[in-house]
């Protein structure tokens, strides 16, 4: 199947053609990954005879994919022009990643409110789109609605949870920016990021 209509099923349709562009431009294997809990997206810098490897979690809505997406470019962009050189996350980084999300505000892809928050977020980008908590939730909002699931914040104080491994934690107090939360059958106590998927046990 062509790459562009493959890249359509996950992306805003009309961001897909610039993105198979830039796949070829800069000879780079684009992968559509299972879900990781712990990041979106992830860039591999050439070794090992291997050239530039992207992957993105194949179940992030179509905003979501397309800021991951631009933003391991932005990366393979920055490795090309330094190297090791320049940090994970530093200036040149930065700048790049302003610079490829430019397109796509051009041509009006984002929702006004995911567009207020990218431009925010761009002044002062952190490591991931997920620990930045407004972009995070900016992007969230428009996943498909699961009834059963939501996130940590929006629980009472004490009410159980569940996570994917069937775990069941209570919710307790807020400490700084994260929840403290305690595992029923261990007792051992966890932090959570407010923002962290979870599924409400019934009492």
């Amino acid at each position: 199947m062509d790459k562009v209509k493959v890249l359509e099923k996950y992306l805003p349709p009309e961001a897909a053609p610039l993105i198979g562009r830039w796949i070829d431009y800069f000879k780079c294997e684009f992968k559509i990954s299972r879900n990781r809990n712990t990041k979106f997206g992830d860039y591999r810098s050439p070794h090992d005879g291997k050239g530039h490897r992207i992957s993105v979690n194949y179940d992030l809505n179509p905003y979501a994919f397309l800021v991951t997406t631009v933003h391991e470019f932005a990366h393979l962009h920055t490795w090309n022009e330094h190297k090791h050189k320049a940090k994970p996350h530093g200036t040149e980084w930065k700048n790049n990643f302003k610079k490829m999300m430019q397109p796509f505000f051009e041509q009006d892809i984002f929702p006004a409110d995911i567009k207020h928050t990218i431009v925010n977020y761009l002044n002062n980008p952190a490591a991931s789109s997920c620990s930045d908590l407004s972009l995070y939730r900016a992007l969230r909002s428009y996943d498909a609605q699961h009834e059963s699931i939501t996130t940590v914040e929006k629980i009472p104080l004490k009410a159980l949870f569940k996570l994917k491994d069937g775990r069941i934690f209570r919710k307790d107090e807020k400490l700084r920016k994260r929840f403290k939360c305690t595992e029923i059958k261990t007792k051992r106590i966890y932090l959570f990021s407010p923002v962290a998927e979870v599924e409400v046990v019934e009492d």
